[in-house]
């Protein structure tokens, strides 16, 4: 479970890079309404805090039932605080903004290619098999030095819960 922990993290850092992101439960429900056939994964988070939620606890329902009809793998992360931070989606405070859905969406003109993906299906296909439909991912914790990672040119930065993409002289 640590492994897909670590692909997941991986994962988003890099589509994050290639601007493959949809975050937040509205923005997600948005995309999947307006062109389904670009998701690649879903993730959905939540903590102890909103455990008792009804209405979000209803989104993630619709999303799941989403997901299942339109063969997308779908995980479930219980540390928002931590997806926040390898986002860097977090308000002046450090609360986290709304992390409660992500998408990683298929770059506009390709699918998106990438070994983490590829992981992660692989762990989704495991874990179906074993009838367990949304199978839930902890997170690697963050252990406070930098993280490299080449992909597609760039090198991936990250110090605390920045995240950089470096491509050459530009800093995105």
């Amino acid at each position: 479970m640590q492994c897909a922990g670590k692909a997941l993290e991986e994962l988003l850092v890099s589509a994050e890079s290639q601007e493959c992101l949809t975050v937040g439960v509205y923005e997600s429900a948005k995309v999947m309404n307006i062109d389904p056939d670009c998701v690649a994964f879903c993730v959905l988070a939540t903590d102890e805090e909103y455990e008792g939620d009804i209405a979000l606890q209803i989104h993630f329902t619709l999303i799941q039932a989403f997901c299942f009809d339109n063969g997308i793998d779908i995980v479930r992360v219980n540390d928002t605080q931590r997806l926040a931070e390898i986002l860097g989606n977090t308000d002046e405070s450090g609360e986290p903004k709304d992390v409660h859905c992500i998408l990683i969406t298929n770059p506009s003109e390709d699918t998106l290619d990438d070994p983490a993906l590829e992981k992660l299906s692989l762990f989704c296909e495991e874990c179906r098999s074993f009838n367990e439909w949304v199978p839930a991912i902890t997170l690697p914790e963050w252990s406070g030095g930098w993280y490299t990672m080449e992909k597609s040119g760039g090198v991936i930065l990250s110090l605390g819960s920045v995240w950089r993409a470096v491509r050459g002289i530009q800093v995105k």
